[in-house]
């Protein structure tokens, strides 16, 4: 998968690990990404997708830590929630907010295998261990998956993380935590920043 990594993100995961303010910047993280996916939906789909949404990425904060805490890089740990999220969204029949094809979705999984074994996480059911009680379903358009379309979706990115930094240049794995990274560039912690 092709994702993104730039001081942001370093600040959240630096944010994340502390107490107090990790709340604040969850709240913000997921709140981030649902704004993101739900702008990908069908508008007719949106607002019923809300609640799951939320819920479901709050869900992918913990996995994050987790992955972290366990050795994964931050690019990787971050990577296994999109991974995550892409299997919602196919379940779901949400083709048209996924991030890779949905023909890439077995290569996907079978690089974290390990770790989504370890945790119970399988294409059919994403959040495995990390699954609240109480998420909230929304209506699924499985009529999609006879013919998928994916605008949002970027394919061939399969083997490995994919790491755009901030000067535009890819790189495989991802970059090193500055030394100096600061919690302050977190979305949340500084209304002025944003994600």
């Amino acid at each position: 998968m092709k994702i993104r990594q730039n001081v942001r993100h370093w600040a959240s995961k630096k944010a994340l690990e502390l107490p107090v303010v990790s709340d604040v910047v969850s709240d913000k993280l997921v709140d981030l990404h649902t704004g993101i996916f739900i702008g990908r939906a069908d508008e007719a789909h949106r607002e019923e997708r809300r609640d799951h949404l939320d819920a479901f990425f709050d869900a992918t904060m913990d996995t994050y830590l987790v992955a972290l805490q366990e050795g994964a890089p931050e690019a990787e740990a971050r990577e296994i929630t999109h991974v995550q999220a892409n299997f919602d969204f196919y379940n779901h029949g949400w083709t048209e907010m996924m991030e890779f094809p949905s023909d890439e979705l077995e290569e996907h999984y079978e690089r974290y295998e390990t770790f989504f074994e370890r945790h119970g996480i399988t294409i059919a059911d994403p959040l495995g261990e990390f699954e609240p009680a109480d998420l909230p379903e929304a209506p699924s358009t499985p009529e999609k998956l006879d013919d998928p379309e994916h605008p949002h979706a970027v394919g061939g990115f399969a083997d490995d993380v994919y790491v755009e930094g901030g000067d535009g240049e890819i790189r495989v794995g991802g970059g090193e935590e500055p030394d100096d990274v600061s919690v302050d560039h977190a979305p949340g912690v500084d209304d002025d920043v944003e994600a």
